[in-house]
């Protein structure tokens, strides 16, 4: 046990109060899913308006992560953590008592916004609190576990509370939950104040949020409007000039606003790419077996809550029970390359659905193995991106592993659907007119088994990257010399 981990003996407790904010933040990325429909009839929205709901929450996200490490960075990791769960608590009220939809986006945004600030200050946390290598694997094991797995978790949840109280507590939940994260967070954290001189750096707040915001914005505008959308390409091509000039003001500024020398060590640059690659590739699954499992299996939203449930069970166990006992004695990139071939497998399993299979012997299995190699992925992906990095610079790491981790995740969901919406096209093409449920079903599902396959493409090739990029040893301090 080193020196810093023993001088604070409440970091268990930390570490309980970190998870239980991340497990909130993380929920809310689907909770409120399942509950659309009810929300939309209750406040008469439109069909046109439904999906900012959610696309207001993540456009915030994945936008302002970037500005939200920096802001840990310079006021301190606790502080930023007690106003990202405050405002957090605050947001998800005023969207529970919404009265029209316009209040409730608002709410959804502001939600992102807190988050933005709450999500890199939980992990850079964790990162300084944690040193001991055996502790610090243990650690990242219950982090990666609730990363991974709090969005099937969060479909469940969403599930229960519309159907036995209201769409409204999917978002009241969130008081009580972020109340007790900040009592917690009096007693049991321990931060430095933050950086003394230390100033924003105001162009690349532009720069990168504005990027960011455009990119997932375009991504979101995909499914619905088609990639030849202005609506689309336009976000699209202003993400993509707005990032480029964003990395170029990076070279430059005195203070940036994420330091580009975190990226030299090929280890923690490795990281990231499997981190991106990995998200793209298992979001199809959130996506697909919902519709998969109410419009051709006909679960009702508690039923199909559940049936996400081994997706997170496999990450749960893969983190903490293999990945954390593995990591102090096995290299990283071992248990990421694995972690992604058993996803990839799982993915191969369920592109053999059919729509007569049962949940049990079809479905489970590959649901088991992809929440495993997500495990097995997560846990050391985090622990190897933000190892070695200075700790001045751990909220902006911490905010741009997010940040892949959110663009991942809104990318893989646009390309799968996109992929899947075609394939379901050609499918009914192919057979002739859909005239009944069970020829419009069978078209679906042979979509989906296409975008499984590609997604079991996307993952096989995050094992390879991670199989040659990620080394055996520690990711070298950043800004210094890569380790040989």
């Amino acid at each position: 046990m080193t020196p810093a981990s023993a001088a604070d003996p409440k970091r268990w407790w930390a570490l309980a109060v970190i998870a239980l904010a991340q497990l909130m933040v993380i929920l809310d990325g689907t909770i409120v899913n399942i509950a659309l429909p009810s929300a939309q009839r209750a406040l008469g929205m439109p069909d046109a308006d439904r999906q900012w709901v959610i696309t207001a929450y993540t456009l915030a996200f994945g936008g302002l992560l970037l500005l939200g490490g920096r802001i840990a960075d310079l006021v301190g990791r606790k502080r930023a953590f007690v106003i990202g769960l405050a405002g957090f608590a605050v947001a998800s009220a005023l969207g529970g008592a919404a009265a029209g939809p316009g209040t409730l986006f608002a709410a959804r945004a502001l939600q992102g916004a807190f988050a933005a600030v709450l999500a890199p200050s939980a992990l850079s946390l964790l990162t300084t609190t944690f040193t001991d290598p055996r502790e610090r694997a243990k650690a990242f094991g219950v982090y990666g576990a609730l990363a991974g797995g709090g969005s099937g978790a969060g479909l469940l949840v969403g599930g229960l509370l519309t159907e036995y109280l209201n769409w409204r507590w999917c978002l009241y939940v969130n008081v009580p939950v972020a109340l007790a994260a900040l009592i917690g967070a009096q007693v049991f954290l321990r931060d430095r104040s933050g950086r003394r001189g230390g100033h924003l750096d105001v162009p690349g707040v532009l720069l990168g949020s504005g990027g960011l915001v455009a990119l997932v914005y375009g991504f979101s505008e995909a499914g619905p409007r088609g990639w030849t959308s202005p609506w689309v390409a336009a976000p699209l091509m202003a993400g993509v000039l707005l990032l480029a000039a964003f990395v170029r003001w990076q070279h430059r500024a005195a203070g940036p606003l994420l330091p580009l020398r975190i990226f030299r060590d090929r280890s923690r640059a490795g990281a990231f790419a499997t981190m991106g690659l990995a998200t793209i590739g298992m979001f199809g699954v959130f996506l697909f077996l919902t519709y998969y499992f109410q419009a051709v299996l006909g679960y009702p939203p508690v039923r199909t809550g559940l049936a996400f449930m081994p997706v997170s069970v496999g990450i749960v166990i893969g983190a903490t029970q293999i990945a954390a006992r593995l990591l102090p004695r096995t290299a990283p990139h071992t248990l990421m390359a694995s972690g992604m071939v058993l996803a990839a497998a799982g993915m191969v399993l369920l592109s053999r659905l059919t729509v007569h299979a049962q949940y049990v012997p079809h479905v489970l299995p590959g649901l088991l193995l992809v929440g495993l190699g997500m495990g097995l992925t997560f846990m050391p992906v985090y622990a190897t991106a933000t190892v070695g990095v200075p700790t001045q610079d751990t909220g902006a790491a911490s905010a741009a592993l997010t940040t892949v981790q959110q663009i991942g995740a809104s990318l893989g969901t646009v390309l799968l659907n996109t992929i899947a919406t075609g394939a379901t096209g050609r499918h009914s093409r192919a057979h002739g007119p859909a005239d009944s449920g069970t020829a419009l079903a069978e078209a679906m599902v042979h979509g989906f088994s296409v975008a499984y396959w590609c997604s079991a493409g996307v993952l096989l090739f995050a094992a390879l990257v991670a199989a040659l990029t990620v080394r055996r040893g520690k990711p070298s301090q950043a800004g210094s010399k890569p380790s040989a």
